[in-house]
């Protein structure tokens, strides 16, 4: 089993704005009013483009499919939230809480991804969840720990128990289930997903520790990620709520690790984190102002880690 990917799914977006169906529960997500939508779509190209370019400069294989106009997909940008791809050749497809982002899920990807010669064995379909009003929204709301089998879920309307532990027995994982807030408006809110308050790479972890209210289940996340021997660095929600959590770990040329994160994130660290985090990988940031105010999302959030064997 591998912690990191050489190869990443992103998908270019054609309609991206802020999707009104998800601003509900996603509270990282602005309107920028002074942009017109078609001004808005342009910049969130510009940005997707530039990490990608970022990303296939340093030998990361980069798949990019171009989102479909008619599907009026807003979020399309995020594919981590709809499918995730593992090294036994099984995909899972996801149930999304916001109706306009089911059509993301694409069977023409998955066909051209067996074109390209990756070995696509079985599909784990959780989508039917989506009838009873129940989601798992991808590696949004799992944060995955591959080699030591176990997948980290703050719970959420958008992340269920039931289907995290369903996804685990599939998977044969462990769940490490929690609940996680940040302050709105002097309230204390679910964080919507888990990869906005936490990212695991091969030998760290960046943690918003703080988010966890319930000190048990604090101390059993943490106790975990000791236990595998990440060294934790430790974000606060200040800085979660600049995308410090949602980075991710990527194998580029000659194998070597770089770690994935906006330009917002990379700022918002300090310079003793940023030391840390040297020690596990070259960072590799960009800017993605545009993506994260409207999608409220970031690098991790775009790329979706294909572990499929080739056939």
């Amino acid at each position: 089993m591998h912690q990191t990917t050489n190869t990443i799914l992103m998908i270019r977006p054609v309609a991206f704005r802020m999707n009104e169906q998800t601003a509900m529960n996603n509270h990282y997500q602005k309107v920028l009013s002074d942009l017109l939508p078609a001004a808005v779509n342009a910049r969130a190209q510009q940005e997707f483009d530039i990490l990608a370019g970022k990303l296939r400069d340093v030998g990361v294989s980069v798949i990019v499919f171009d989102d479909i106009a008619k599907h009026n997909t807003p979020d399309s940008i995020f594919p981590n939230n709809w499918v995730s791809f593992h090294e036994n050749g099984d995909v899972a497809l996801y149930p999304m809480f916001a109706e306009n982002r089911r059509p993301e899920r694409r069977e023409d990807i998955l066909d051209l991804l067996e074109e390209q010669g990756f070995a696509l064995n079985d599909i784990v379909d959780y989508t039917s969840a989506e009838d009873e009003g129940y989601f798992l929204e991808g590696t949004g709301s799992l944060v995955l720990d591959r080699v030591h089998g176990k997948a980290y879920a703050c719970l959420s309307t958008r992340t269920e128990e039931e289907l995290v532990i369903e996804f685990c027995e599939d998977f044969e994982m462990t769940p490490v289930i929690f609940e996680a807030f940040h302050t709105v408006n002097g309230r204390r809110e679910p964080i919507y997903h888990t990869n906005v308050m936490m990212s695991i790479g091969s030998t760290f972890a960046v943690v918003c520790a703080d988010s966890i209210d319930d000190k048990q289940e604090r101390k059993n996340v943490l106790n975990n990620l000791k236990e595998d021997k990440k060294e934790i660095i430790y974000i606060t929600e200040a800085q979660a709520a600049h995308f410090a959590g949602n980075i991710l770990e990527v194998r580029g040329a000659h194998n070597k690790n770089y770690i994935v994160m906006s330009d917002a994130a990379r700022n918002s660290f300090t310079e003793e984190q940023i030391k840390k985090l040297e020690k596990h990988g070259e960072i590799l940031s960009s800017n993605l102002d545009t993506i994260e105010a409207c999608g409220g999302g970031s690098a991790r959030c775009m790329m979706a880690e294909v572990f499929l064997p080739k056939g």
